[in-house]
């Protein structure tokens, strides 16, 4: 095994930095003595920062071209035997190739720019093969994408020659105390199973939401079927009128206990990793859940559950409508109806048991 010094560049989203923490134990069994950098967005520093194997984060904002340049500044004090490039934008394009470009002594894998246009390295075309940047175009990797049975793991192992791994997220014992203590408040696991609900999604996928009235028939209906639940309502900052909609829909048919909406990221990780099931959308909260270990039933529409790993922790809940993983904002979800969730929730906690 062999030292290496890595700088991973990998700013968003969210749980897209959270999931590709999967590549470090691969890496560590791999190298001896592993040092990782990893550069990513100020807002996904906490998806990071408290990894065992990051050794220094440091931070921009990914579309500012005075904080990129500043970091490369920052960066270039450094020698980084390899430099792995995973963000397709511009700014970050160039920094890679700053940092890990022709006659640096490091080997660069991923995303960079080549005489002035972006593109990337043989070795990372798995996965950019079926992204924006594509060597095939556009057509040719929403095919690639939508035929695609490989997941992110996997695929980002194969580029890498390192087994797969499993992403992880540990929490400090602050956020670990606000969970305790909400749980106690509310008496959240004083009746049956815990069932979390994060069915919501952001502004720019609103195919990746369940619609707010199959979630309110979903909670009837393992409020039926299961042994006196609590459901544990999650989301974020944008979605206040549709839990409303979701707990005015509920009433007193369910027991149902509202997180919040403006929860730091940590302490809502450290609430997800109170339930005995989450139900997600294509979302952080599906990331949270399988880095913190937690049985999941994720639905997915509009984007591809292939690329996904639950390590054999929940189901996956997929549209068969013709315009499943089109990536489109408007693809049909009714296949992904209230029995499929429920059957599924319903082995997902039997199987725990």
């Amino acid at each position: 095994m062999r030292a290496l010094d890595l700088l991973v560049i990998k700013t968003g989203a969210l749980g897209d930095v959270l999931r590709t923490t999967a590549i470090l134990p691969g890496l560590a069994r791999k190298h001896a003595d592993l040092r990782v950098t990893w550069l990513t967005a100020h807002a996904a520093r906490d998806m990071v920062r408290l990894h065992p194997l990051v050794a220094r984060v440091v931070c921009v904002e990914p579309l500012d071209p005075v904080t990129i340049a500043a970091a490369g500044d920052e960066l270039e004090r450094s020698s980084f035997a390899r430099v792995l490039s995973l963000d397709d934008e511009e700014p970050l394009c160039a920094l890679a190739s700053r940092l890990g470009g022709d006659g640096k002594a490091g080997v660069l894998t991923g995303a960079h720019l080549r005489d002035g246009r972006r593109t990337y390295t043989s070795d990372a075309a798995p996965w950019f093969d079926m992204g924006l940047l594509s060597r095939f175009g556009k057509a040719e990797a929403d095919r690639l994408k939508l035929r695609n049975r490989e997941s992110q793991p996997a695929i980002y192992a194969r580029m890498l020659g390192i087994e797969p791994g499993e992403p992880e997220l540990p929490l400090p014992e602050a956020a670990l105390a606000f969970a305790q203590g909400f749980a106690e408040r509310t008496a959240l696991h004083a009746q049956g199973p815990v069932v979390g609900l994060n069915t919501g999604a952001g502004g720019r996928w609103v195919s990746k939401r369940l619609p707010v009235e199959r979630v309110v028939r979903l909670v009837r209906e393992l409020a039926r079927r299961l042994d006196a639940p609590t459901f544990l309502l999650l989301g974020g900052p944008e979605e206040a009128d549709r839990n409303a909609a979701i707990r005015d829909g509920v009433g007193r048919a369910a027991r149902l206990v509202d997180a919040g909406l403006d929860n730091p990221l940590l302490d809502f990780a450290a609430l997800v990793d109170r339930v005995d099931v989450l139900v997600t959308s294509d979302s952080l909260a599906l990331h949270v859940a399988v880095a913190r270990r937690r049985p999941v039933v994720a639905f997915f529409a509009p984007t591809s559950a292939a690329e996904i790993e639950l390590y054999g922790r929940g189901e996956k809940v997929v549209s068969t409508a013709p315009d499943a993983c089109t990536y489109r904002p408007d693809v049909d979800t009714s296949t992904l109806t209230v029995e499929r969730l429920a059957q599924a929730v319903e082995r997902t906690l039997g199987s725990r048991r």
